[in-house]
This record gives C-alpha cells, structure tokens and sequence, in this order.
C-alpha cells in the first residue's frame, strides 16, 4: 500500500499497523503520532490498522531558545 510519512511517500505491506510506519520512517522517540490528521496514543501503534493513500504524521518535539 501507498502512504505518505511527513509528506514523503512510503511502500507498506497488505494490513501494515503504525507501528510498522514508525519502524520504517525511523524515527527516535520522543514524538506523537497522527493519522489522517487524528492522534494515535502510544498504546495504540500496534493496533492502528492504515489503509492505502493514508496520511501519517510524526512530530517530534523541538528544543532549544
């Protein structure tokens, strides 16, 4: 299936969850996750089925002053 990570386009198998997003984009935590715009908790990244052409957004936060 076809996503996008922060707006770049990614491949995932067939039934792929978040948490198999996460693993590819390769981001360290801290960071929230979003789907289509909607928060996933932590708790949920291995549940949270994604479907062609979804929108996955990952931020980490910044630091700094």
């Amino acid at each position: 299936m076809h996503v996008l990570i922060n707006q770049l386009p990614f491949e995932l198998p067939d039934n792929a969850v978040l948490s198999m997003a996460i693993e590819r984009f390769g981001i360290s935590p801290p960071f929230a996750a979003a789907v289509n715009l909607e928060f996933v908790a932590k708790t949920e990244y291995d549940r949270t089925r994604l479907h062609d052409h979804d929108e996955i957004e990952l931020i980490a936060p910044i630091t700094g002053g």
